[in-house]
């Protein structure tokens, strides 16, 4: 056990969450057997077939790719418990009734391996409950492991142990969630709904009630309560729709059955409105109505008072908005409280509500407060966790607030504040989080990270506000100006490395930014193993710094803008032939020119959820920094190694992607794409990225890199061109794009294939990159390309125009 490798899982339960478990461990090239009851007619594996075939059309995708889902093994508990044998984790996703898994552990107990682990996968029951039953020697490999829904794009995993768990399978467990699925785990107390759904179960029963104390309509209170307040898009009530409003009743009765002594137990019951939507069969998002309902291309929410639909049309006031923007949250959060409008009334209930909440009843959920506000980053989709939140606003003085209104009667539960809120080492550091750790209410001090081996990859973990963890201002500075910052990590083993970060806005490459990384080859040349391009944080880059380009247009014309088109496209070609590796460490988006700056490093490592594309027809322009260039050798090198195949069909796929802005929905899918090879390694957590970066920079450079030779390629030629127009005619005539789409796209065939040459031309990546820079240029002075940046600049929308 002590070299604990998960080579194959077991899921049981094809239903919704375990058959996209299943589809993640496959993202993970995991191999999985999934298995459910069998069918009463047809192939016994009929349930989990159908299940399967589902992962397909689901959105959001839980696979990387649609094709990977044949790759997951079906099985049924009548034929196939003896594949258990061959799983070193099983994992139980049936439904969440503890008869149901129980008879299920009677059935399958005695199949499981000797070495296996054995978890269930539960929102809310208690784990030691469940683990009654167990055989003796399976008891100690027992736990629970709460995945959040959608698996593939939730980042939260929480890991509950009973009394008889061994520890060390805990530890084991995490490092594969970890690593190989790229969870972030949170260790939870067996107490009911564990932390995620025990406080964000909570924050919604609140936003129920206060809502109606406040008079604030279902759309209203989603535009408080979304990405204006820094949470989840949906707010309150679509996220319910999304979950499913009888997932979220099931999670509500857990509370309201396991914790009558509980001070806010008065309002763990199922509002009314819930119950009701319930009975109708209006279940949210999968039945098409819950709080809202789409009706054509319009929202509709519900208005409980008349039991009917109304448009949803609702809005945060301007001047509750304005509060929302104030970037000081001690100052926010004041004026929330002590403004009389009911909106700015009913957020600070809210937020007042669970602080309170939190405090009360830390010990009892969670180690320490790091769990909490994580369960509540990567479950719930909140920016800040609730205790960071608190804080930030100044500790002392929110905690005041708080107890205030518990005096008032204005609070859910008139429970005071725990004393360590108050008085004590929290109170005298002026919060729960500090930079030797986050406190720990039953200890009674502040407990640092987790030590797992499994970390020391992280080399930036996912920080807390009062950890002082600021990642531009670690490692030892080489260079820096207000664009860019080159910097070595100060680890042993990682500091022969160069990397290059961007201080850009949405990490956009600005003529600064240009200048910068090719000072940065220059450096890496001379002093150090190999260059990474790594970015804190998302996107990776979002392309070209158009704010910059436009002052330059206003001032010289197009011709001001020459010179950075030129020098870009250098730093394309300096990345590619450096004597040094090169390796883009992406994560997150890189379309446009964040795009073409990886594919002419030597290697990329990327994120599973990285997303590439060369989106430029959406602002009217095409690929300018040698992405077209690199995917007219790409084509090229293609045909070299498959001569019976016509050179134009790999052509084709290009131009569809560059004409259309295709962006890839995953790594894997950019790898289909051309943007990723084969020998790009794609990690699956987001904090491992920079780390593996820099070894495979390392690995590049001690194998003897050496840089690629300079190569002419065959061209297509006008042949070429003509062949990829007839395309897009058909394009433009079935009104899948517009005449201004057809004529960027004739641009983008063109210079794929070479320009007017013969078919069968060589050519090499300075002509294509001149044809590149030629109509790079020509399409800047055109009115409907000035259109379309102006539309971007102002909107963050594409226009079609």
């Amino acid at each position: 056990m002590s070299n604990f490798i998960v080579r194959k899982v077991a899921v049981l339960g094809a239903g919704v969450m375990g058959a996209q478990i299943a589809a993640h461990c496959i993202n993970a090239k995991v191999p999985v057997v999934l298995f459910d009851l069998p069918a009463k007619e047809g192939p016994k594996n009929g349930i989990v077939l159908k299940a399967i075939d589902n992962l397909r059309k689901l959105s959001p995708a839980p696979l990387g790719a649609p094709e990977l889902a044949s790759l997951i093994e079906p099985a049924n508990y009548e034929e196939d418990l003896a594949k258990l044998k061959e799983c070193d984790l099983v994992i139980e996703a049936i439904a969440e009734r503890m008869d149901w898994k129980h008879d299920l552990y009677a059935k399958v107990g005695a199949a499981i391996g000797p070495g296996a682990i054995f978890a269930t996968n539960t929102s809310g029951l208690s784990i030691t409950e469940l683990s009654k039953g167990l055989d003796a020697a399976l008891l100690p490999r027992f736990c629970g492991v709460h995945f959040f829904n959608p698996p593939r794009y939730m980042h939260l995993v929480e890991l509950i142990p009973t009394g008889h768990t061994d520890p060390a399978i805990l530890d084991r467990l995490e490092a594969f969630l970890t690593t190989v699925l790229g969870k972030g785990v949170v260790r939870a107390k067996d107490t009911p709904n564990f932390i995620g759904n025990r406080v964000g179960v909570f924050g919604l029963l609140s936003a129920m009630i206060e809502a109606e104390k406040f008079g604030l309509t279902y759309d209203v209170v989603d535009d408080l309560t979304g990405a204006k307040l820094g949470r989840a898009k949906s707010g309150t009530f679509r996220t319910g729709d999304v979950v499913g409003l009888d997932t979220l009743a099931h999670v509500i009765k857990t509370m309201e059955d396991y914790l009558p002594d509980d001070p806010f137990a008065a309002h763990y019951g199922t509002p009314p409105v819930l119950a009701g939507l319930i009975k109708q069969g209006a279940l949210g998002q999968k039945t098409g109505a819950g709080f809202f309902r789409k009706q054509g291309k319009a929202i509709l929410r519900l208005d409980p008072a008349k039991g009917e639909y109304v448009p949803a049309d609702g809005k945060a006031d301007d001047a509750i908005v304005r509060i929302l923007k104030n970037k000081d949250a001690g100052q926010r959060l004041r004026a929330l409280r002590e403004t009389g409008h009911p909106q700015a009334q009913f957020l600070w209930a809210i937020l007042r509500d669970t602080f309170q909440y939190i405090a009360v009843h830390l010990a009892d959920i969670a180690q320490t407060a790091r769990d909490v506000d994580f369960a509540m980053r990567w479950g719930f989709g909140h920016g800040v966790g609730p205790f960071e939140l608190w804080q930030q606003a100044g500790w002392l003085d929110v905690a005041q607030w708080v107890a205030d209104d518990i005096a008032a009667g204005k609070t859910l539960s008139n429970v005071p504040l725990p004393a360590w809120v108050t008085s004590g080492p929290v109170a005298e550091r002026g919060g729960v989080h500090v930079p030797e750790g986050s406190w720990n209410p039953t200890a009674g001090r502040f407990d640092a990270r987790s030590d797992l081996p499994v970390y020391r990859r992280q080399v930036f973990r996912a920080s807390l506000a009062g950890e002082g963890i600021v990642p531009l201002a670690a490692g030892q500075t080489v260079f820096e100006d207000e664009a860019i910052r080159l910097w070595t990590l100060d680890r042993p083993g990682l500091d022969d490395v160069l990397v290059a970060s961007f201080k850009t806005k949405m990490h956009t490459i600005s003529p600064g930014v240009t200048l910068g990384l090719l000072r940065a080859v220059d450096l890496a040349e001379e002093r150090y193993r190999g260059l990474v391009i790594w970015n804190p944080g998302e996107p990776f880059s979002a392309g070209a710094d158009l704010q910059g380009i436009v002052p330059l247009f206003m001032s010289g014309g197009v011709q001001a803008i020459a010179p950075e088109e030129e020098r870009l496209q250098q730093l394309m070609l300096r990345l590619r032939y450096a004597q040094v590796p090169t390796v883009a460490a992406l994560a997150g988006m890189a379309l446009g020119g964040g795009c073409e700056l990886s594919v002419y490093c030597a290697r990329r490592v990327a994120h599973f959820e990285t997303y590439l594309g060369l989106v430029e027809v959406g602002v009217g322009l095409i690929p300018g920094g040698g992405g077209l260039t690199y995917l007219a050798r790409r084509a090229a090198e293609e045909h070299a190694l498959a001569p019976e195949t016509s050179l134009l069909l790999f052509l084709k796929k290009y131009a569809l992607q560059a004409a259309t802005a295709q962006v890839s929905k995953s790594a894997v899918e950019a790898r289909h794409m051309g943007y990723l090879l084969e020998g790009d390694p794609i990690v699956f957590n987001v904090h491992e990225v920079l780390y593996t970066a820099i070894r495979e920079a390392q690995a590049l450079h001690d194998a003897g890199w050496r840089a690629p030779w300079k190569q002419a390629f065959a061209a297509a030629g006008a042949e070429g061109i003509a062949t990829l127009t007839s395309q897009l005619v058909n394009m433009r005539d079935g009104g899948f794009i517009s005449e201004y789409d057809f004529h960027l796209g004739r641009a983008i065939a063109e210079i794929l294939c070479g320009g007017q040459v013969e078919a069968g031309s060589l050519v090499d990546e300075q002509w294509v990159m001149a044809l590149e820079r030629q109509t790079f240029m020509s399409l800047l002075g055109q009115f409907k390309t000035q259109e379309r940046i102006m539309a971007m600049m102002q909107t963050g929308k594409p226009l079609r125009n």
